[in-house]
């Protein structure tokens, strides 16, 4: 008996730290939104991309790893249990609301939410059900940068470029055809100035945009819902303070609205960096100035320019106060620095805020490269500008085999890789031979 008291405080303590897993969710709750995604997904049938974009999906539940699927694997990784397939995502793997191939099969990854949110589940799973499609029919980019987005002219010109499309998303008619001609305007002289980030601009509004559009159509039960969660999405990333990252997010679904409301043939988008602008101007028979910049100054004046400038310079001191606080954490205390050589990164587009000339602040994000995975869940990472060095905070930090864990973040090292001191800070290096 007295063997069973003295177990007991440590068979409680044990259950205390063990993480639960999410109350709400179920492999029967999982059937349940594997069939009411299929349900939008049908009810669309092809018309929009020419085929149905149902597929197998991964719900994954980020406190336990656990992993609910509509499919079986083909390497039995996974247990069948009441019509659903179940498993543990492997720590070294990321969650990510994107594409995954695991046992053999490519999976739509869906994380899932702290509270159940019908809407969001549905529309993360079409999401990556979306960029699966990508993948299987090279519409997935290489590479891109649009960090020239969080430059002040660039910045100003995409606000006004917003300003115009709600005002054509909300009308008709000649009133809609007279604010897509401001938007292309505004586009074009944003392009004029960095005509060298036109592809670029290209790729990330097709890559995600695109999949917003999608994931927002087969979502929604109508015109008014979809208007009015397009636009809703669109204030939110409006009131970012940098756009680098996540414009792309909203703006190709923008013009993709557009598009549909002229019944544009998706289907012919047949390139990654197809331009949307330049789609949309022959949809509407419009035609743009030799030079936008000629006429986008007069222009802008019928879009509140005084009130977009305040914005800006209110911007700019959030940004310095900001950029005091945080350059304690991420220059002068203890941190982990991380070099990029072909990154990955997954992020929520609502999640980052740009601090100037010390980089981008991502408050939550995922990244793979060729040194392994790492993944931030609390405290932030902070990115240069340049897009090569990663820091975060390295104030408690553990290290077990090829795992390297910090508050708020793990890091997972692939073979060959290993963490070491260097002064206060640690580095993560190729190892020598």
């Amino acid at each position: 008996m007295k063997k069973w008291i003295l177990c007991l405080p440590l068979i409680l303590l044990l259950a205390c730290n063990r993480e639960e897993g999410l109350l709400w969710f179920s492999a029967q709750k999982a059937g349940d939104y594997f069939r009411k995604i299929e349900n939008a997904c049908n009810s669309d049938s092809g018309r929009l991309w020419g085929e149905n974009l149902y597929g197998p999906i991964m719900f994954v539940d980020g406190k336990t790893r656990a992993i609910y699927t509509n499919v079986a694997d083909r390497e039995n990784l996974l247990k069948a249990r009441e019509g659903i397939f179940t498993g543990v995502l492997p720590r070294e793997r990321l969650i990510t609301n994107n594409v995954i191939e695991f046992g053999g099969v490519r999976y739509a990854m869906a994380p899932l939410p702290e509270e159940e949110d019908q809407v969001r589940i549905t529309m993360r799973a079409i999401h990556s059900l979306f960029h699966c499609f990508q993948e299987r029919h090279d519409l997935k980019p290489s590479n891109f940068s649009t960090r020239h987005m969080n430059e002040a002219n660039a910045r100003l010109l995409l606000k006004l470029e917003w300003k115009a499309l709600t005002n054509a998303i909300k009308s008709s008619g000649d009133a809609r055809y007279q604010a897509i001609r401001d938007a292309l305007i505004f586009r074009g002289a944003r392009r004029e100035l960095f005509p060298d980030a036109v592809t670029d601009e290209n790729k990330f509004e097709n890559y995600e945009g695109l999949t917003t559009f999608t994931y927002m159509k087969l979502g929604t039960a109508g015109d008014d819902e979809l208007k009015a969660r397009l636009l809703d999405y669109l204030e939110r990333i409006y009131s970012n303070s940098s756009y680098a990252s996540g414009y792309g997010f909203v703006h190709g679904a923008l013009y993709a609205y557009l598009l549909n409301a002229r019944d544009f043939d998706f289907k012919q988008i047949l390139a990654p960096d197809y331009d949307l602008g330049t789609a949309t101007a022959t949809a509407y028979s419009v035609i743009l100035p030799e030079l936008c910049r000629d006429v986008a100054g007069s222009l802008a004046l019928n879009y509140d320019l005084p009130s977009i400038r305040a914005e800006e310079v209110d911007r700019e001191k959030m940004i310095s106060d900001q950029t005091r606080r945080i350059v304690t954490t991420f220059t002068e205390r203890p941190v982990l620095i991380v070099q990029m050589e072909s990154p990955n990164f997954s992020f929520e587009p609502e999640d980052i805020n740009s601090l100037d000339t010390l980089g981008i602040l991502y408050m939550k994000l995922r990244v793979s490269d060729n040194w392994g995975k790492l993944t931030v869940d609390e405290g932030g990472a902070l990115l240069t500008n340049d897009l090569r060095t990663l820091r975060v905070s390295a104030r408690e930090v553990r290290t077990e085999r090829n795992h390297v864990i910090g508050t708020g973040w793990h890091l997972v090292l692939n073979d060959g890789w290993n963490s070491a001191k260097e002064g206060d800070n640690i580095i993560i290096r190729k190892q020598l031979p």
